[in-house]
C-alpha cells in the first residue's frame, strides 16, 4: 500500500488539510454529524478526516467548503490545490517498510516547515546527526535489525538532512540538553567528529544551536523532547510534534502551540548563547 493511498497512515499535509477544515467547520458552528451527511458519509469519517487518517475527495472538500461559506474562488483553489498535492507521494515513500505510519507524517512535515525549533534531551537532533553518529545511534535502537536495514535508515536520515541545504529551506533552532552531548555515542571518536560538526554547522546563517547546560539545574522543558513546526502559509497552523516510544502526537490547536511556544522561549533564555555554545563543545570535545 503506498503512502497516499487512504489508510496508509497520515501525510504531512493530510494534517495540515485536516486541521485547516476543523477550524472552519468549528467557525461555523457546524457538527461532524451535520458535515459528514453532507458528504454522504458518517462522524467519524469527518473525525478521521480532520485528523489526517485518511486521503480526501475534491469533491467533498468542495463540498464542505461550501457548507463552511468559502465562498471566495481563490481560497477554495488554494484549499483544493491542497488536496491533491496532498494526495501526492513524497520522496520518502521509498522507505515506507522502514517508517511507521506516525513519523512518515513527520518527515513530510519537515520537509514543507519554514522553521523548526527542536529541544532534545538524549541524543543529537536527527537533522545534525554525522553519519557515523547515525549509525552508532540506529544500531544501538534496533536489535536483530539487519545490517542491510539499518544502512537504509541511516539513508534515510541522511536524505532528510537535505532539507536544510535546500534553497529555500527552513531555519532551524535546536536547544540541546548538555546529557546529550556528553553521552557518547558510538565511542570517542565519532562523538569528538560529531561535536566538531555541531561547530561546522552552527557556521551557517539558517543554523541556530543552544545548549541547555548542566548549570542551570530544573527547567520548564523537564517533561520532555519536542519540536515546532512553522509552514510558509500563514493560514496553516504550527504544529507540536512530540515523539514517544511507538507512537508520536501532533498537536495544533492553539493553546497546545502556546504552551509549548512559551516553554521553547523560556529554554532558548537561559540556554547557551551560540558564542557560549561553540565554547562549550570545544570544551566537551576535548574532555573526551
Amino acid at each position: 500500500m503506498t503512502q497516499n493511498q487512504p489508510g496508509s497512515g497520515p501525510t504531512a499535509l493530510r494534517i495540515l488539510l485536516g486541521s485547516q477544515l476543523r477550524r472552519l467547520r468549528e467557525s461555523k458552528g457546524v457538527t461532524r454529524e451535520e458535515a459528514g451527511h453532507l458528504i454522504r458519509g458518517s462522524e467519524s469519517k469527518i473525525s478521521r478526516m480532520e485528523l489526517g487518517r485518511v486521503g480526501f475527495k475534491e469533491r467533498d472538500v468542495a463540498d464542505l467548503l461550501t457548507l463552511y461559506g468559502v465562498v471566495d474562488e481563490q481560497a477554495r483553489s488554494s484549499v483544493l490545490d491542497l488536496v491533491r498535492t496532498a494526495n501526492e507521494p513524497g520522496w520518502w515513500h521509498r522507505f515506507n517498510d522502514l517508517l511507521p505510519s506516525w513519523f512518515q507524517a513527520y518527515v513530510g512535515l519537515e520537509e514543507a516547515a519554514a522553521r523548526i525549533r527542536t529541544y532534545e534531551v538524549q541524543f543529537v537532533p536527527g537533522l545534525l546527526q554525522t553519519k557515523e553518529y547515525a549509525k552508532a545511534v540506529i544500531t544501538a535502537g534496533s536489535a536483530g535489525v539487519s545490517t542491510e536495514e539499518i544502512a537504509r535508515r541511516v539513508d534515510l536520515r541522511l536524505e532528510r538532512q537535505k532539507v536544510l541545504d535546500r534553497p529555500g529551506g527552513p531555519i532551524l533552532w535546536a536547544v540541546i540538553d548538555e546529557a546529550a552531548l556528553r553521552r557518547p555515542i558510538g565511542g570517542a571518536e565519532v562523538m569528538k567528529a560529531q561535536l566538531e560538526h555541531l561547530i561546522d554547522l552552527m557556521r551557517q546563517p539558517s543554523i541556530t544551536i543552544q545548549v541547555m547546560p548542566f548549570s542551570f539545574g530544573g527547567h520548564s522543558a523537564e517533561g520532555g523532547a519536542f519540536s515546532l513546526l512553522r509552514f510558509p502559509d500563514q493560514d496553516l497552523p504550527d504544529v507540536v510534534y512530540v515523539e514517544q516510544l511507538a507512537s508520536a502526537l501532533y498537536l495544533d490547536k492553539r493553546e497546545d502551540v502556546d504552551r509549548y511556544t512559551e516553554v521553547m522561549e523560556r529554554l532558548c533564555a537561559v540556554s547557551t548563547t551560540p558564542d557560549e555554545t561553540i565554547k562549550l563543545l570545544d570544551e566537551i570535545k576535548n574532555e573526551i
